[in-house]
């Protein structure tokens, strides 16, 4: 929720298949209490942890999709 009216709420985009885009800068929280950040305008955060950049997207949920026969 915005503090005052000049704020605005972070927005995030889910998509059924792919990774969260987040506006940012963003901070992200780790499982392990570690912190890390990005300034770029938007982010891809990994949903399915095949990323070698977690919690950043690399597109590597691409690469076990199967294509309809």
């Amino acid at each position: 929720m915005p503090n005052s009216p000049a704020d605005r709420p972070c927005r995030i985009r889910v998509q059924r298949r792919g990774p969260l885009l987040v506006e940012g800068p963003v901070e992200v929280e780790l499982e392990d209490g570690t912190t890390v950040a990005s300034d770029r305008f938007r982010v891809a955060l990994c949903t399915c942890r095949r990323s070698r950049r977690y919690p950043w997207c690399d597109t590597s949920h691409r690469d076990r999709e199967r294509k309809p026969s």
